[in-house]
């Protein structure tokens, strides 16, 4: 079976007002863009899009309208997770049900379940729903991460499908690699701009992208050269964006991008507390960086 959900895809921003509500028409002139740019495919309602602070109803509405959007032109990867395995099921369900391609599953959060209760977590998605599920791990948001162990039973269950990896350790690839290496089909996705291009060339297939939101084109460019093993054009293209994927650490994802967004004039400067606007102190380095990650190679 050939492998799903491979390249560049873009953790898509949920465009906001200033009053903070969702933007519809600059979400759906954002995703004729990334189609028109080449991004692979969207990553809608992640951490990126600020999920946690999206109500449920608008959760749902966000992932339906999105696949209305694109009409089938790219995969859609619905953010489905949560720290109750229930609402994890429901929320699985209804994307299912509104016409997301896969599902992108989250470490449950804040509750520190142990590596038995990981598993039993995302089985339980997995068995009350057929759409395919990607795992996600994050560490740095969640504190509990899935060992690799747990990774290879997980991927045992064939409607999941792969794993966005945001540990940024590349070295994790082969030893992903083992554990789930009587199911070739399994997608390793990078969930960490800052080493994404060597995780392809070590073996990784795409890259779920902050940066992409930015830099469609180059993200996908250099994606692309990686997964083909060409390793010289996929770092000159990516010494293009490092500036980039350095200051989305300056204050917390999504907070820079959006900066960079409303100063290319695609979103308004809507984001939701407890997030705030970008401190005006950071505005000419994050607008140095979107510029310098746009240009041709």
């Amino acid at each position: 079976m050939s492998k799903q959900f491979c390249g560049s895809y873009v953790a898509i921003v949920t465009p906001m007002t200033t009053t903070g509500e969702i933007d519809y028409p600059a979400l759906k002139n954002l995703l004729e863009w990334h189609i028109a740019e080449g991004s692979d495919g969207i990553v809608i309602a992640g951490t990126t899009g600020e999920s946690p602070t999206l109500g449920v109803r608008e959760h749902q509405e966000i992932i339906a309208r999105t696949v209305e959007f694109v009409a089938g032109r790219v995969p859609v990867i619905a953010g489905v997770g949560a720290n109750s395995t229930r609402e994890a099921v429901e929320l699985t369900q209804q994307a299912q049900n509104d016409g997301a391609d896969a599902g992108l599953s989250v470490v449950p959060y804040y509750n520190k379940p142990t590596q038995e209760g990981l598993l039993r977590h995302f089985s339980a998605i997995a068995e009350q729903s057929d759409m395919p599920i990607i795992l996600y791990d994050v560490p740095g948001r969640c504190i509990t991460t899935l060992a690799n162990e747990t990774v290879g039973a997980l991927a045992q269950i064939p409607t999941i499908v792969g794993i966005k990896d945001a540990v940024g350790d590349v070295e994790r690839v082969l030893q992903l690699r083992a554990v789930t290496a009587n199911k070739e089909d399994f997608v390793l996705l990078s969930g960490d701009d800052g080493t994404c291009c060597d995780y392809m060339l070590a073996g990784g297939d795409g890259v779920i992208s902050v940066t992409a939101n930015i830099a469609p084109k180059n993200m996908q460019r250099m994606a692309l050269a990686a997964r083909q093993g060409d390793n010289i054009n996929a770092h000159e293209i990516n010494t293009l964006m490092e500036a980039f994927h350095k200051v989305q650490s300056i204050e917390s994802n999504p907070i820079p991008v959006k900066q960079a967004l409303v100063m290319m004039e695609k979103i308004a400067g809507g984001i939701r507390l407890p997030l705030t606007p970008l401190s005006a102190q950071y505005n000419t380095i994050v607008q140095e960086a979107f510029r310098l990650a746009q240009r041709e190679q």
